[in-house]
């Protein structure tokens, strides 16, 4: 039997969202902006949504605006926050970790200076250093409020109070934890996506507070207060409102017997499959999410080989056909992004799947590792080093995880105190062999310019 640990990219329709879907093709689907009798009732149910959205989201329904995607919510509200704060400044703070939504709308909207707030090894961003970013020509500053890779939950209260210290709105992400309850207080600006908390695809919401200062950005129009133009797709967004409704009636039990679950897989993950780093924070994190990576694992593989065996998760590896740079969040983790595996479990998820997940992991992990030649471990010799590199490993032109295998399988021949230089112009590799030096207790000495790629030095512990 197949199982879907892919919530976080779209959890499943929630069984009243498909009710509500099909009532509302009925009901919905005249002009709400009209007079007559079909379209008095098509506005009916859209007031009626806003309404439920808005109690969800903890504003008020003339605060709120429905778009067709949590992406514009996000490119809308950076855009219309931007212009309304033009006279400020130009500059925008945001955490490293932010969805690329975010990152893509500040590239395209600033056009002046960006900040990003670094974080902890497990995706947190201090609030003391957020505080510290933001300045007097600080136009708008960006936090999620919690992680959509890793499911770790940012300290978005605190940044809050920091930024209407300094007058700066706050512009929250709450994509990914929307159906377990409201973003914390203080934010100005919010954006969500229903597809994430079980609703139909096609609907975002965005949330600008009354006070905050916002310009509609393009051709005026008079639908959703201008901020989003176009026809509303009633059915879908009636939908998506008695989903909200329904996910958060539930959110605490399921949340609780989630939670379960995903504890489980971060302690027994480790225990079954060598050389894996769980990442995220261990008790700060949404209750559906984990996150592991694995070393000497090509992670297109791993998740192909995973989909054979009957489970559908994602990854933010570089080691993807999608990509061959690192994840952007992992990378500012600082933690090993090579195999890497999010399980995101959806609600009503069944114990024995998960224990079925844990059952073949192992073997899979094992597998992949064997066709890779991945290393065993073997005893080493000893010995004294220098500084200047005794081994040389050339790994130029190949992908991750290769110049970490072949590091590993070189480690053991030169003596201890020894340096083994890798040559790689992988992106991935900067990230990954000093994660690699950290798990396997190796000192990792720099990285140095080489004529094509970096080379990347590694001194022997032990």
């Amino acid at each position: 039997m197949a199982a879907y640990f892919d919530a976080a990219s779209a959890a499943p329709l929630h069984p009243v969202a498909r009710q509500a879907l099909l009532a509302a093709l009925d009901e919905g689907w005249a002009d709400p902006a009209r007079l007559y009798r079909e379209g008095r009732r098509a506005r009916l149910l859209l007031d009626a949504a806003r309404e439920a959205v808005a109690e969800m989201v903890g504003c008020r329904a003339d605060e709120l605006v429905f778009t067709p995607s949590g992406t514009r919510s996000v490119h809308e509200g950076v855009a219309g926050a931007l212009a309304g704060r033009r006279r400020v400044g130009r500059h925008m703070v945001v955490s490293a970790v932010e969805h690329s939504s975010v990152l893509h709308a500040t590239t395209a909207e600033i056009g002046g200076e960006v900040t990003e707030v670094g974080t902890d090894r497990a995706g947190r961003v201090g609030a003391e250093a957020f505080g510290a970013a933001l300045r007097a020509d600080t136009a708008l500053a960006c936090l999620q409020s919690a992680n959509h890779e890793v499911g770790t939950v940012q300290p978005v209260a605190e940044v809050a109070e920091l930024c209407r210290a300094a007058g700066v709105p706050l512009l929250v992400d709450a994509a990914q934890s929307l159906g377990w309850g409201p973003a914390p207080d203080g934010w100005s600006l919010l954006a969500a996506s229903a597809h994430k908390w079980g609703g139909p695809a096609g609907v975002g919401l965005l949330a600008v507070r009354k006070g905050t200062r916002y310009s509609v950005r393009g051709p005026a129009d008079e639908r959703e207060s201008g901020r989003a133009p176009g026809f509303e797709n009633l059915p879908a967004i009636v939908a998506a409102a008695a989903s909200l409704r329904a996910v958060r009636a539930e959110a605490a039990a399921e949340g609780a017997r989630l939670s379960v679950l995903v504890e489980r897989i971060r302690r027994r993950v480790p225990e079954l499959v060598p050389d894996v780093e769980v990442v995220g924070d261990a008790a700060r994190r949404l209750p559906h999410i984990v996150t592991f990576s694995c070393l000497y694992v090509d992670g297109e593989s791993l998740l192909h080989e995973l989909d054979r065996a009957g489970f559908s998760v994602s990854s933010g590896s570089s080691c993807t056909s999608s990509t061959l740079t690192p994840s952007h969040v992992l990378k500012a983790m600082g933690v090993l992004s090579e195999g890497n595996v999010r399980v995101s479990l959806p609600p009503g998820t069944a114990a024995a799947d998960v224990d079925r997940f844990l059952d073949v992991l192992p073997g899979i992990v094992r597998s992949v590792r064997e066709r890779l030649g991945a290393p065993t471990p073997a005893s080493a010799p000893t010995g004294n080093g220098g500084d200047e590199p005794a081994l040389v490993v050339d790994s130029l032109g190949k992908r991750c995880p290769i110049p970490v295998i072949e590091l590993a399988k070189v480690i053991g021949d030169v003596p201890v105190g020894a340096i083994v230089s890798v040559l790689s112009d992988d992106e991935a590799a900067r990230l990954d062999i000093p994660a690699w030096c950290a798990m396997r207790e190796q000192e990792y000495v720099g990285e140095h310019p080489a004529p094509r790629g970096s080379a990347y030095w590694v001194r022997r512990l032990g």
